[in-house]
């Protein structure tokens, strides 16, 4: 084993003990010992996650599309601020191996760059870190000295993603899942064409459902069969549109939770998703859930009223339901449930 970690040469489980956390020990064992995989689990997202053997030739494969895309070099600094428990950081430490690169470890946590004092070219976050990394200030200022930044586990708002490209960082929304592990796609934050551009050799088709299929020569399993509709532009780039389970059907219209969310983002302070609920007439309706103590009737409907300016007749919701906390998956995406 030979790691840099917090600019420290580490070649034993207690050289990394001293620079970096158990988390990243505990990995690096479970990667230099003989087995020819490593253990990791689903989001969970979609139902109770599931254990899964990851290939080290794989992650190796997967890690060294990153490594040539966005040139890391072993004079490039990076930054892991995601649990090494889930695959995106396990992917981070693969790169530094691959790579050579230096990689700084902080604890994870909302605000992954506040005990960050230098430059980092290259780093992984997941959407709630890149929110609050542009809350204030002194955040967006560290923010602003990232050259290059992957965000994945769950979509970025259109807000989000507008703020984010009046900084000077280089930043993608990614498109993969663990089974993947990691990236298959990446999406320019700023591109207006809204495209997904495969890495390396990958390809993509679509089912009769229009969900994606991907096609991965290089990895083990050459192929997967996703839940995600998209519209597939060619073989190399699409566009997400939803998740094939989350569809509303409503009176055989089809409305995708997804797209209604990108339209009235901006219209909420607090967390809010869509979701199908039961209606008499239509089967299914759509159906608004906030999080939190409820709105006074006035304030709902000024609500409904700029969202009925902001979304297609269908789109429109017809129940607005209020939860204390939404349910979450332990690797922080929001579960889709209704009361």
């Amino acid at each position: 084993m030979e790691i840099t970690l917090n600019h420290r040469l580490c070649r034993t489980r207690d050289e990394v003990l001293a620079a970096a956390t158990p988390q990243v020990a505990d990995f690096l064992d479970e990667w230099f010992s003989p087995a020819d995989f490593v253990w990791g689990h689903t989001s969970g997202s979609t139902g109770a996650p599931k254990p899964l053997k990851l290939s080290k030739r794989d992650m190796e494969e997967s890690a060294r599309l990153t490594v040539d895309f966005f040139g890391i070099t072993a004079d490039t600094t990076m930054l892991l601020c995601l649990s090494p428990d889930y695959i995106a950081g396990k992917m981070m430490i693969v790169r530094t191996l691959l790579s050579g690169a230096d990689l700084l470890v902080v604890p994870p946590s909302s605000r992954p760059l506040a005990t960050v004092d230098e430059p980092v070219d290259f780093a992984a976050m997941v959407p709630a870190q890149v929110v609050e990394s542009l809350s204030d200030d002194a955040q967006r200022a560290r923010l602003a000295r990232v050259g290059a930044l992957i965000i994945g586990g769950a979509p970025l708002s259109p807000e989000c993603e507008a703020r984010l490209t009046r900084l000077p960082v280089r930043a993608y929304a990614t498109y993969g899942m663990t089974e993947t592990v990691s990236h298959v796609a990446l999406r320019r934050i700023g591109d207006a064409t809204m495209l997904y551009r495969a890495l390396g050799s990958i390809t993509f088709a679509v089912d009769s459902r229009d969900c994606l299929v991907i096609h991965t020569p290089h990895f083990t399993h050459k192929q997967f069969v996703t839940n995600d509709v998209v519209e597939l532009v060619d073989e190399r780039t699409f566009r997400w549109t939803g998740r094939y389970d989350h569809v509303i059907n409503s009176g055989g219209v089809k409305i995708f939770p997804e797209r209604v969310e990108q339209k009235i983002a901006g219209l909420l302070t607090r967390r809010f998703f869509i979701a199908a609920a039961p209606d008499e007439k239509w089967g299914q309706c759509v159906a608004l859930a906030i999080e939190g103590d409820p709105l006074s009737p006035a304030d709902e409907a000024a609500l409904l009223a700029r969202i009925r300016e902001a979304v297609d007749r269908y789109e429109m919701p017809r129940r607005v339901v209020y939860l204390p906390a939404f349910a979450e998956t332990s690797s922080g995406k929001v579960i889709r449930r209704l009361p």
